[in-house]
């Protein structure tokens, strides 16, 4: 199988099936049933979130059969001459539909001459078009094309959506996953409904069982060994400096993303100090780890001694944010261990 098969195959056809959305499908959806269709409609939202789907889904609601729904890649037709033939064709009517739409994916790529050959026809087009915009870099958009549109935010889908997907599709396509499976999985698909079902695609091919574990995940996609992240956390928790920056560069050397590794880390920290401060979600945090993972946790979180703190979790979220401005990847994070184990001249505390 390709790795596009299951985000095709498990596209959202209808406004009921998109997830993590609801601001938005509401308003489209009570907007289209009283018949108020806008003649411009501006999706802007980080790749793999569901633009071009709900695109697709409000072209087919107004009405458009697939003969009348036209997909323009703005990447290779951006130039003025396309659009003047854009201009001649909106006039046609439609062949069987009560509306033309025009979907416009990744429209910043159009060049100024384009947009300007575009504006008068986005501005007044005829009452048969609809023209639905797409775009990852809505600041790119000149001022004048933004504001002839109505305009929607796509989010990007919190992680639980995305473990849902994950847990619903592996499940129609006869998968059984080991707990922490969509956990991992969803986190490395970093916001994208489609990268994350890209991962789940690889990690199912390489299944010979189609009972798929964790240990399959790490093999497949690159993720650093549980075992390494949890290393990392006990030399937190001891504050020991030299056996942090060993399990980080242990993992660096093996070609793990210093961003994926601090994404984990961060992750089963977080799960510490809520077993610590909030036992109540003892069970919610159980059935997210392995059991061996949430012994391993739960002891942290019981160490009256352990220098694991909501400051320590600030300072490596800082890092964070700095890991992909860098130009040596570690290297924010190596400045987070030695200021919260160490001192300044690299010592330890």
């Amino acid at each position: 199988m390709s790795e596009a098969v299951l985000y095709r195959k498990y596209r959202p056809a209808h406004f009921k099936d998109v997830l993590g959305q609801d601001h938005i499908v509401k308003t489209l959806e009570g907007a289209i049933k009283l018949g108020n269709i806008a003649h411009a409609y501006l999706f802007a939202g980080s790749r793999g979130t569901g633009k071009t789907t709900l695109a697709r889904i409000v072209a087919r609601e107004i009405g458009a059969s697939s003969n009348d729904i036209y997909e323009i890649d703005a990447a290779s037709n951006n130039g003025v001459d396309e659009m003047r033939l854009l201009n001649e064709a909106v006039s046609t009517l439609p062949f069987n539909s009560t509306h033309k739409v025009y979907i416009f994916d990744e429209v910043h790529m159009f060049s100024k001459a384009a947009f300007n050959a575009l504006l008068k026809t986005l501005e007044e087009p005829p009452k048969h078009v609809v023209f639905i915009l797409a775009t990852t870099e809505v600041d790119k958009l000149p001022e004048t094309v933004v504001s002839r549109c109505q305009v929607f935010s796509l989010k990007r889908p919190m992680r639980e959506i995305l473990k849902q997907s994950i847990v619903q599709i592996a499940k129609k396509e006869g998968f059984s996953l080991e707990t922490g499976v969509s956990e991992l999985v969803s986190l490395l698909g970093d916001g994208s409904f489609r990268d994350t079902q890209g991962i789940l695609q690889k990690v199912m091919s390489a299944s010979k069982d189609k009972k798929v574990s964790l240990a399959e995940v790490e093999m497949v996609t690159g993720a650093p060994k549980g075992s390494l992240v949890n290393n990392f956390i006990e030399a937190l928790g001891e504050r020991k400096l030299d056996p942090a920056l060993a399990a980080l560069h242990t993992a660096l050397s093996a070609n793990v993303d210093a961003k994926v590794f601090l994404q984990l880390a961060l992750q089963k920290l977080r799960f510490v100090l809520l077993l610590k401060y909030a036992k109540e979600m003892k069970k919610e945090i159980f059935e997210e780890v392995s059991a061996e993972d949430f012994s391993f946790l739960k002891k942290l979180a019981e160490a009256g001694d352990s220098s694991i703190s909501s400051a320590l979790l600030s300072e490596l979220l800082g890092s964070y944010d700095a890991v992909g401005r860098s130009y040596i990847p570690a290297l924010p994070i190596e400045l987070a261990l030695v200021r919260i184990l160490g001192q300044d001249s690299g010592k330890q505390k």
